[in-house]
């Protein structure tokens, strides 16, 4: 019989915070609810530990955890919460008990932590939670039916409005490839340019990194690498600190959305284009007719973006060999596999 996995255990005390670290040092930060991490921190005593998280991601991404409801001292097991009141002003509170609100307690406890959060590329939230719930999250009446707007959880929404730019993610969603696919390669990007950019920002850098992303963003929105390159061809009008932060909004919501099949079959034929003087036509055919399949939903994208990484490896500029595109993160994640 195959030995049982053991999953981390972590041990609070006073039960009043839960942070840890899993994984190793190197890889990309990414913030964590606790208890997809295998802690043992629900309402109930129990966990929703992530395989997809533990077992596949944590392979590039080192997690940062962390539980709202046991950082305000809620306990460990405790009455189930929910979100009560209206749509436009919710509140914390017991679900057989809407009297008793614990949103302040709540907020105390979660917004001194924020400011620890601003070293991460991403963020993996717990669905359906009053507090971690990135969307969908049911607001209660005083009847006790629920209304037909949904929320967020109350950190979830502290923590995409204080950092807008962070790609944000419930791990329920994840479970759909090409939000999955979507999500590591905006964490990858938003990783690049804090990397590249703002560690020492200068034109030059942007510029760099602008070139080396032109055919992601055309993946995405096909109109946002010539709105981003007029913007930077108008860089001397500003301060270098406004344009970065004017760029970066821009870049990120530019890549918020998965990339559709079409966008992505326009952006193989453009790469395709600059193969045309040093690959022999029938090899140029073969990538062509392997580019409609994909289109037309026989083959995933990794049949024709292997294709033509092969044929620039040998024959492409250094300029197309630098496209992101072709390899936005890890190909051992295998997630354009699925799409």
């Amino acid at each position: 019989m195959a030995k049982k996995e053991e999953i981390p255990v972590l041990e609070v005390r006073n039960e009043s915070t839960v942070e840890a670290d899993v994984g190793e040092a190197g890889k990309i930060p990414v913030g964590l609810s606790a208890c997809l991490a295998g802690y043992e921190v629900r309402y109930n005593g129990g966990h929703s530990q992530s395989r997809l998280c533990l077992r596949t991601l944590s392979e590039f991404f080192t997690f940062r955890t962390f539980c709202p409801e046991v950082a305000a001292g809620f306990g460990i097991p405790r009455p189930t919460m929910r979100l009560s009141g209206s749509p436009e002003a919710p509140r914390l509170t017991l679900s057989d008990d809407a009297s008793v609100d614990l949103t302040d307690q709540l907020m105390n406890a979660v917004n001194p932590k924020l400011d620890e959060f601003d070293g991460l590329d991403g963020y993996i939230l717990m669905k359906n939670s009053p507090s971690c719930g990135m969307e969908r999250v049911k607001i209660y009446r005083d009847n006790g039916y629920p209304y037909d707007e949904k929320g967020s959880g109350f950190f979830a929404a502290a923590l995409m409005e204080k950092y807008p730019l962070l790609p944000v993610e419930e791990e329920g969603r994840l479970h759909d490839a090409r939000l999955l696919e979507n999500f590591v390669l905006r964490v990858y990007a938003h990783h690049n340019f804090r990397q590249e950019v703002l560690a020492e920002p200068s034109h030059h850098k942007l510029i760099q990194f602008h070139s080396s992303y032109k055919y992601v963003l055309m993946a995405h929105h096909q109109q946002s690498p010539r709105d981003l390159g007029h913007l930077l061809a108008d860089a001397g009008k500003q301060p270098l600190g406004t344009l970065v932060q004017e760029y970066f909004e821009a870049f990120m919501e530019a890549i918020k959305k998965p990339a559709s099949t079409r966008n992505h079959t326009n952006t193989l034929m453009h790469i395709l284009g600059y193969l045309k003087k040093d690959v022999p036509a029938p090899a140029r055919q073969n990538i062509l007719d392997t580019i409609h399949r994909y289109r037309q939903a026989e083959v995933p994208l990794v049949v024709p973006l292997t294709l033509l990484s092969h044929y620039i490896d040998q024959a492409g500029s250094d300029y197309i060999r630098a496209q992101r595109y072709l390899q936005p993160y890890p190909q051992s994640l295998g997630l354009t596999n699925a799409i």
